[in-house]
């Protein structure tokens, strides 16, 4: 996306009760071009538009079918693939409460609940082409705990994909920084033609997270 015509940057000041973090946490997303341009186009969250740009790189979406949004809330992925592939059933899931999206089953639970895989395969009506995640676990401070929870969520959903997608179907999902671990990177190679890793202009330079994009699911042995 442009960033062109931005405006000068605008300073917040430290109102009282708001601590130095969150005031440097208003800044970045004031001075921000892609909230601006989330805001402009209807987007949720400007996480919209890492996904318009794995899809520019790795043509995940057109002709999508059926699919699955792991940690859907607030609900931007969901709404590009609205825009991108229109006619596509999509079902999304998260914990954390999430606006209606028309044309979205969405069900607020856990997506490590034994009953919702059974639920998301019902409103699907069939195996999904598209796995897709941008969850992450609550953080708690600590870096090494926080990496091992997500990439839990990671792996999870990995395994998810793997024991629904259809036959050519792709599984992307947020990792962190130094990318997929080799156990979890050996198991996508093995179900999956090409495993990649890229880091979209849409996710800021100081953030850990990079992206791992499976393509082409050999189906299940």
């Amino acid at each position: 996306m442009s960033r062109s015509g931005r405006d000068s940057d605008r300073r917040v000041k430290t109102a009282k009760g708001r601590t130095a973090s969150s005031t440097r946490w208003l800044e970045r997303q004031l001075n921000d071009p892609y909230v601006k341009q989330a805001k402009a186009e209807g987007y949720r969250s400007r996480a919209a538009y890492k996904l318009i740009e794995l899809d520019e790189k790795f043509a995940l979406l057109r002709g999508a079918e059926r699919v699955v949004d792991l940690g859907i809330a607030p609900g931007g992925w969901s709404q590009v693939v609205r825009k991108v592939a229109p006619k596509a059933t999509i079902v999304g899931i998260d914990l954390l409460p999430t606006e209606p999206i028309e044309g979205v089953t969405i069900f607020e639970m856990d997506f490590l609940d034994d009953a919702a895989p059974k639920a998301m395969e019902e409103a699907l009506q069939g195996a999904p082409d598209l796995v897709m995640s941008d969850m992450a676990a609550n953080t708690v401070g600590h870096k090494q705990t926080d990496h091992l929870r997500t990439m839990g969520l990671v792996e999870a959903g990995a395994w998810y994909a793997i024991e629904t997608l259809a036959p050519g179907g792709a599984f992307i999902a947020k990792v962190l920084a130094g990318g997929t671990d080799a156990e979890l990177l050996n198991l996508l190679k093995k179900h999956f033609r090409t495993v990649k890793h890229a880091k979209p202009p849409a996710s800021r330079k100081g953030s850990s997270e990079w992206y791992v994009v499976a393509q082409g699911f050999k189906g299940r042995e």
